[in-house]
């Protein structure tokens, strides 16, 4: 069988899992770049520790290299994009730019590339890079949400829990309202579904239209990380209950002290920020009387009331699904966006929250709550930046 070049660029946890299974395929020959953790992951490998893919010591890809140019060598089928969104720090086509140049482009065809990160549009940048190459094709980019709770907890080393989803579907630009995929577009994401290690491992879902799906995973990272962020404590802060007198210790927990006030009040900040992301999406938090749905309706993007778009049950359900996923003992998972801040690494601030909060007022519509927690946000940012700036100067 002959097998295909791909190159996953960034080995964090998302980027660790996803090229793992990649690499247990016999169709992938696999090139990773790991940029912060390259000599640990050369000399020692990656250490897995997951509840879905067992411990794993010691693994390494085919290749590792220290930087894009380094990889600027092969034909790759897919470039797989693992690094996090941050493009007041760097844009993505600066990161592609040795792929996105002479002599890669003189030698080499633009293979099709896949965004592993979180946050909205944030294909554009790249989609108008590759069509000022001047080549005939239109670009090839896979978007998608990726729900995994992995943490890189140190340099080399990933601890994953029991859950792995990765949908995937094709950008079209300016584009939320085609619902088939074209035999060509459906091709490129079963070939691309069937390079992960027995797909069902890897729980690759393919969408025929894949902006809903990415607005609503991050639907879930406004609403989470904006907790986790601005307050400082993992979701089982909210959601685990406290341990009884026979449990295993653990922590943190819901006190019961002032759980109810929690309950009360913190919950419906929860469910008021999700109903602004739902009537971005579709015009309606479903609360609203019929008049007032009308009037918004048509300046929000237009997602429809159903299981392939938001449906009516999305909050309770998510909330719900969430309580479950974060009252287990044995979860200790926080959103990466919290990590990043206790790590002093930038955030995504931007993809996340300013992308939507420009969304809504392109659209006119109100989102009061997450405007909030953007203008948090961007200071908690500001300040990281500002430190790494300082730190590097006091290294010169």
């Amino acid at each position: 069988m002959v097998k295909q070049d791909i190159l996953v660029v960034g080995m964090g946890a998302v980027g660790t899992i996803y090229a793992y299974s990649l690499y247990r395929s016999d169709k992938v020959r696999l090139t990773v770049v790991a940029r912060g953790n390259y000599e640990l992951i050369k000399e020692h490998g990656m250490h897995i520790k997951s509840q879905r893919f067992g411990d794993v010591k010691g693994w390494k890809p085919d290749r590792v290299l220290d930087s894009v140019s380094s990889a600027a060598d092969t034909q790759y089928s897919y470039v797989i994009l693992a690094t996090k969104c941050i493009p007041e720090i760097i844009k993505t086509p600066q990161i592609l730019a040795p792929l996105l140049s002479s002599p890669y482009c003189d030698q080499f065809n633009q293979p099709t590339y896949v965004l592993l990160q979180n946050g909205l549009n944030i294909e554009v940048d790249l989609y108008h890079a590759i069509k000022a190459l001047g080549k005939p094709e239109e670009p090839r980019i896979v978007n998608t949400g990726v729900y995994v709770f992995a943490n890189l907890i140190e340099p080399n080393v990933v601890e994953h829990g029991p859950y792995a989803r990765l949908d995937i579907g094709v950008y079209r630009p300016n584009d939320f309202t085609t619902t088939i995929n074209s035999p060509e577009e459906q091709r490129l994401l079963d070939e691309l579904g069937d390079m992960f290690h027995r797909r069902q491992d890897s729980n690759v879902n393919i969408f025929p239209e894949i902006q809903r799906q990415k607005f609503t995973k991050n639907i879930l990272n406004i609403v989470y990380a904006s907790l986790a962020c601005l307050t400082r404590c993992s979701l089982a802060s909210i959601f685990r209950p406290a341990p009884g007198p026979t449990d295993i210790a653990y922590e943190p927990y819901l006190e019961p002290a002032t759980a109810a006030r929690v309950n009360e009040i913190t919950r419906k900040w929860m469910k008021d920020i999700f109903k602004e992301c739902i009537r971005l999406g579709t015009g309606s938090d479903r609360a609203h009387s019929l008049f007032f749905r009308s009037r918004i309706l048509g300046h929000a993007i237009g997602f429809p009331d159903s299981e392939d778009g938001l449906p009516s049950d999305f909050v309770d359900k998510n909330i719900k699904d969430t309580e479950k996923n974060y009252a287990s003992p044995y979860v200790n998972h926080k959103p990466s966006t919290l990590l990043d801040i206790e790590n002093g690494a930038p955030i995504e601030v931007e993809p996340i929250w300013g992308e939507a909060v420009r969304m809504a007022r392109e659209r006119s519509v109100d989102v009061p709550r997450i405007e909030m927690a953007y203008a948090s946000l961007l200071l908690v940012q500001n300040q990281i930046i500002r430190r790494i700036k300082s730190a590097k100067q006091l290294e010169q």
